[in-house]
């Protein structure tokens, strides 16, 4: 009996019958992932410049009003200030030659996914989604590993061919062995600080579980890191985050065991109480999260193994140019009020 040929989806996405990403093998998964931003992503989010996130530059696009605290002052743009007896800044825009370092978080907490992808795959998506969007001429991509032996490093690099290895080398980062004492997330994020001087665009890759605090009132171990490094780069807090994190089922005893520290505790999750207690603290924590990410002044955003990763990332982008377009208005009324 001959066997039909599954077909594939529209623009890259699984059709019916076709295996899951996680089923492919390596060199089939970039394919797939390749095939899904460049027809997807790309043909939603138009424009080489306008990114992920609007960056720094060099570009003169007009002024806006001086904000002590926030802006330097060899920024100050003297002419408009004088017209206008009222301290103004210049803006730029992002360089054509666009650097961009990644710090993907493989440590055992990444080794973990009940849906269709687990965390660390969903981890090399994004990697792909940065790469194959901030792809260009001039522009480089460079990346830190984070594991159970330690960071490795990758040297910044432009070409497909470049990216494309580089993603190979993330699905086959070994995994983590249980017990193993990987650096934290905060020494990682402070060697791509002080590895990095150029400014940038740096993507944090994360499930962010890593050096959060035991009591409410506390703050997490990433945070005056990733603080540091935005002060001198644009960055992007990408949140990898699977549904059982969040609340449990009702499957019954079961055996659950940490991957960091290799720790097992049996639950039964036929209590209603506990699967509550479960969802209010998991909600707390993935909260704190979000709050310590916006005090860095960094841009989130939070992907899920059990969503399609590649809306995330168009509500995402649309969602930073809109903000972009909106502080771009007044900085256009005063150019034009000055002249």
């Amino acid at each position: 009996m001959s066997r039909v040929e599954p077909q594939p989806g529209v623009d890259g996405q699984p059709g019916r019958g076709d295996p899951t990403l996680r089923q492919l093998a390596p060199e089939h998964r970039l394919r797939r992932l390749e095939l899904l931003v460049t027809r997807r992503l790309d043909g939603l989010l138009h424009g080489q410049h306008l990114g992920l996130l609007p960056g720094p530059g060099s570009e003169y696009t007009g002024a806006r009003e001086y904000r002590a605290g926030e802006d330097e002052v060899r920024r100050m743009d003297w002419a408009v200030t004088a017209r206008t007896t009222l301290p103004h800044v210049r803006e730029l825009d992002a360089d054509r030659e666009l650097s961009t370092w990644l710090l993907v978080d493989s440590t055992p907490s990444m080794d973990f996914g009940t849906a269709e992808l687990e965390k660390r795959e969903l981890a090399v998506a994004a990697v792909a989604a940065v790469g194959f969007l901030t792809a260009g001429v001039g522009n480089r991509l460079g990346a830190h590993l984070l594991d159970a032996g330690g960071v490795r490093r990758y040297p910044a690099r432009s070409g497909r061919a470049h990216l494309l290895g580089l993603l190979g080398a993330l699905l086959a980062a070994p995994r983590g062995d249980v017990g193993g004492t990987p650096p934290s997330l905060a020494e990682a994020v402070t060697a791509l600080h002080r590895a990095n001087p150029k400014r940038g665009l740096a993507v944090i890759v994360s499930d962010f579980l890593d050096g959060l605090p035991d009591g409410e009132d506390g703050t997490p171990d990433w945070e005056r890191a990733i603080r540091r490094l935005a002060v001198r780069h644009q960055v992007l807090a990408v949140e990898v985050v699977d549904p059982r994190e969040l609340e449990l089922p009702d499957i019954g005893l079961v055996t659950l065991v940490d991957p960091e520290t290799g720790r097992r505790r049996e639950v039964s999750t036929g209590d209603r109480g506990l699967r509550e207690r479960y969802a209010v603290a998991a909600a707390e924590q993935r909260e704190l999260v979000r709050q310590a990410l916006r005090r860095t002044g960094a841009a989130h955003l939070s992907l899920r193994t059990d969503r399609d990763w590649t809306a995330d990332v168009v509500r995402h982008v649309h969602t930073q140019r809109r903000l972009a377009g909106a502080t771009r208005a007044p900085r256009t009324a005063v150019r034009g009020g000055a002249a």
